[in-house]
């Protein structure tokens, strides 16, 4: 008797604990609400982390557009949502972890010291002059007028006289007046997701620098350079202010267009003139060309060059091959009337000569536009138009003697770099020609030949437009946006099909978004179509009623290549269209991003159960939000295990089940407060607690099994052997069962006689935080019986998107990343397997009825669970 005795107590039907008091029990109540407050904080700080750690992954692979103010700005978030996690951990955890301070300090260094790294401005001089300069100074001097210097000084070709003004001259003015911070704080302040942003940004900080003054020093250098060139050139000669930006006009990065030229200058604006050139570093295209390109704003110093104004009779563009295709030989020269301008920003269609290679170079075709409008210097000061007389318009604005030695010159250029280039020219009034700017040419690759027919072949719908030229290859897709005035581009949508009258440099800015361009006017030769081939966007220009034809948000797909523009989506041509090129790889700004992303993104903690998940072993900021949360989710779960429950600590649920259940409402898990000791099932509103709840009122329990006697005497020994067995929570019955709830967070903690069940889920909108843990152990009968029951209900778990462990006789399992729909029904999962493995390790040495529960077990939960498949968060 004393035997059953022993066990008769130990399921709960002996001695009770002593009850708290009122003031105890609000004690107890008043912790978890603290201690869950501080997990909330903890898992919104969390899921912001993981959020912008999977932004700049995404980043890193080249899937978005980003600046150097994404990376500061991201690494500082980053470094705060971090903080605070640590910050609620240590608050939860009652200082456990003080250790993570001085890690995350560490860390945060590391990231500082990368961000803060900066390049010295070369050089000592602030102007140096044209007879000076070569490729070799350009990081003085820039690209632009280091190649024009190479081309005067190494190869002695003809190019206007000047100077240049040098990065160290940019610099000085940028420190001038705190210039350069106020910059800095604007760029780090602002965001460069929508391009309204970047419109006011960009006004504002040019006129900052516009109305700032130079520097005395570098004023009185600007202006004794100008009077040296007066000297050598003619009194109050005009010049031309050109941007030669570094890493402008290299191969890969061209900037076509996206700084300012001031042409026709006098000598009383010079200092006007450079500081709009300067200003022009933060136009709204130039600033979404670097974003686009990858290009940090540190590092792009705007040196000027200051050259003779050649007010020329013709001018234009040559490249030394044909930029649409890197196997065409052939030379092409792009020629209009007055000054190269009109080519550069298509304002006017040029006439367009081919000259094939070979001893003697021949002109194989010419094609002569109307060119109607001349742009020539104003005898006071800056450019005009002038219309051109109908004889004129109609001629060849090159003689054929010209168009060879354009010919001659690009071939002795692309000897001398060793690389197909893009040559801007002048012809002077006296018939000199002047090579105003080199670069090198980017080519793109042909795609195989289509046949006459293809938009038949390939099922096409009706042809919207067709002819004009080829500006950049390729097929596209997407919805019309027809743009005229610059606040056009504010609305403009990412994947547009933009359309515009004329190619003018300032729709680049729109090219990261673009997914083709269609002008009424322009050539292959402007800065737009440069820029179009090189971010591999498909253009196709010189289409007119182009404007009248389409109409905003009409579908349509461009097909480049074979001159058309077709209503709708044609995947037929679509298939044939290869992904864009990927710009940032490489390019500076992806390097400082892989630089910091190193004590950022990587995860080297990964077993929360091996010997180094320890705080000293936190090497990046994703360490240690790995490390917290899996410490967080700890503390949580020991509520039940640390605390005596009460009923005076909680109010009991008024259902239809035959057991007690006593709920604590942390937070907001009731629909409203209710009065007294008892709250109705219908006032719960917690999700996770109410999917458990499905699950254990889904099938009404059958009660134990039935045990032969050999297993009720292993049931009854093992019960008064193990003083483990202990009850902590004695009672009159023989379950008791506390839910601490929220609305989206629930944490159960039960126990069935010997059996004991701890539960713990939040459930909510945000896949990433959503996660249910399980543990599940005890019972009775011997530790074979126990483990194979432990076995048992880790299979069921498992076969339900579970990932679990077994521990002696114990199961413990974990489920996160899920969306809302699928967590609640894994939820009915673990509430239905809390009622129906009660006492089942009483007969798991029958092979028959183990079988047999196992098949009624998976009957019901398969019934459950039918209607729901597997969704997991992405990322996190």
């Amino acid at each position: 008797m004393a035997l059953i005795g022993d066990f008769l107590r130990k399921i709960g039907l002996g001695r009770r604990t002593p009850e708290l008091t009122d003031q105890e029990a609000e004690e107890l109540r008043e912790g978890f609400r603290a201690r869950y407050h501080n997990f909330k904080l903890l898992l919104a700080a969390n899921n912001k982390a993981l959020d912008i750690m999977a932004d700049i992954e995404e980043a890193l692979l080249g899937r978005r557009v980003f600046g150097q103010s994404f990376i500061r700005a991201n690494c500082t978030a980053v470094s705060v949502n971090v903080f605070r996690i640590v910050q609620n951990l240590d608050q939860l955890a009652s200082g456990k972890y003080q250790e993570l301070y001085g890690r995350l300090k560490n860390i945060q260094a590391e990231i500082n010291r990368v961000l803060s790294q900066r390049k010295p401005a070369p050089g000592d001089r602030l102007v140096i002059p044209f007879r000076e300069i070569d490729k070799d100074l350009a990081d003085q001097v820039g690209s632009k007028m280091a190649n024009l210097g190479e081309v005067a000084n190494r190869l002695g070709l003809p190019t206007p006289d000047g100077f240049a003004v040098t990065s160290l001259a940019y610099r000085r003015f940028l420190e001038s007046s705190d210039l350069q911070t106020e910059i800095d704080r604007r760029l780090q302040a602002s965001t460069t997701d929508h391009l309204d942003d970047l419109y006011q940004l960009s006004a504002d900080i040019q006129q900052l620098i516009i109305r700032s003054p130079l520097p005395a020093e570098l004023e009185t250098a600007l202006l004794n350079a100008y009077a040296e060139l007066e000297a050598r050139s003619g009194p109050a000669v005009k010049v031309s202010l050109r941007s030669s930006a570094l890493g402008e006009d290299t191969g890969d990065t061209s900037f076509a267009g996206q700084y300012r030229s001031e042409l026709n200058v006098s000598p009383d604006d010079i200092i006007q003139a450079y500081k709009e050139i300067i200003a022009s570093k933060y136009s709204l295209p130039a600033i979404a060309y670097r974003l686009n390109r990858g290009i940090l704003d540190e590092d792009v110093a705007m040196c000027v060059g200051c050259l003779v104004m050649i007010d020329a009779a013709a001018g234009g563009v040559t490249y030394s091959r044909n930029p649409l295709n890197i196997r065409d030989e052939a030379i092409i020269i792009n020629s209009v009337w007055g000054l190269p301008k009109s080519v550069v920003d298509g304002s006017v269609a040029p006439d367009a000569f081919t000259v094939a290679r070979g001893e003697p170079l021949t002109i194989t075709r010419g094609d002569i536009s109307h060119k109607r409008i001349k742009l020539v210097c104003h005898p006071g000061e800056g450019l005009c138009r002038q219309e051109v007389n109908e004889e004129t318009a109609a001629s060849p604005s090159l003689r054929d003697d010209q168009i060879l030695e354009l010919a001659r010159l690009a071939l002795r250029l692309e000897e001398h770099y060793g690389q197909p280039q893009d040559v801007e020219w002048a012809l002077s009034p006296e018939g000199s020609i002047y090579i105003l700017q080199c670069r090198p040419l980017m080519q793109v690759r042909p795609k195989a030949p289509d046949p006459p027919d293809r938009a038949v072949n390939n099922g096409a719908g009706q042809v919207l437009l067709r002819g004009g030229l080829t500006a950049s290859p390729g097929v596209a897709s997407g919805p019309v946006f027809i743009a005229a005035r610059d606040s056009d581009a504010l609305q403009f949508p990412e994947g547009g099909i933009l359309v515009t009258p004329r190619a003018l440099p300032r729709w680049a800015a729109l090219l990261g978004r673009a997914a083709a361009v269609i002008t009424e006017q322009g050539s292959v030769a402007g800065h737009l179509a440069s820029v179009a081939r090189e971010f591999g966007v498909p253009a196709l220009f010189g289409l007119p009623e182009a404007t009248e034809i389409l109409t905003y948000g009409q579908e349509v797909t461009v097909d480049a290549d074979a001159l058309q523009v077709h209503a709708g989506r044609l995947e037929s041509l679509l298939t044939r269209a290869g992904g864009r090129q990927n710009l940032m790889t490489g390019s500076p700004v992806h390097e400082l991003l892989k630089e910091v992303a190193r004590h950022i993104v990587p995860l080297n903690l990964l077993d929360p159960d091996a010997s180094d998940f320890k705080p000293r072993n936190c090497h990046t900021l994703h360490d240690i939000t790995r490390f917290c949360h899996e410490m967080s989710v700890r503390e949580m779960f020991s509520f039940g295990k640390e605390h005596h429950f009460s009923e005076r600590s909680s109010k009991q649920l008024v259902c239809d089940v035959p057991m007690l259940w006593w709920i604590i409402n942390l937070d907001d898990g009731f629909k409203e407060d209710v009065p007294g000791q008892f709250v109705p099932l219908a006032n719960i509103v917690s999700i996770p607690m109410l999917a458990l709840w499905q699950g254990i009122t889904a099938v009404p329990w059958a009660g134990p099994p039935p045990v032969d006697t050999r297993g009720f005497m292993s049931v009854l020994l093992e019960a008064t052997a193990n003083p483990e067995l202990e009850s902590a929570m004695p009672s009159q019955y023989t379950n008791r069962n506390y839910f601490m709830i929220s609305r989206n967070f629930c944490s159960l903690s039960s126990r069935f006689g010997f059996h004991f069940c701890t539960v713990e889920s939040l459930v909510g909108e945000r896949p990433s935080e959503n996660y249910a843990s399980f543990q599940f152990k005890g019972g009775a009968a011997d530790f074979s019986r126990r483990l194979r029951r432990a076995r048992f209900v880790s299979g069921l778990l498992e076969a339900f998107d579970f990932r679990t462990e077994i521990k002696e006789d114990g199961v413990f399992a974990r489920l996160e990343g899920y969306d809302e729909e699928f967590m609640k029904v894994k939820l009915k999962v673990l509430g239905y397997l809390l009622i129906h493995t009660r006492q089942l390790d009483m007969i798991m040495s029958n092979d028959t009825s183990y079988q047999q529960h196992w098949d009624k077990i998976m009957g019901d939960l398969r019934a459950l669970s039918a209607t729901t498949s597997p969704a997991p968060a992405a990322g996190g």
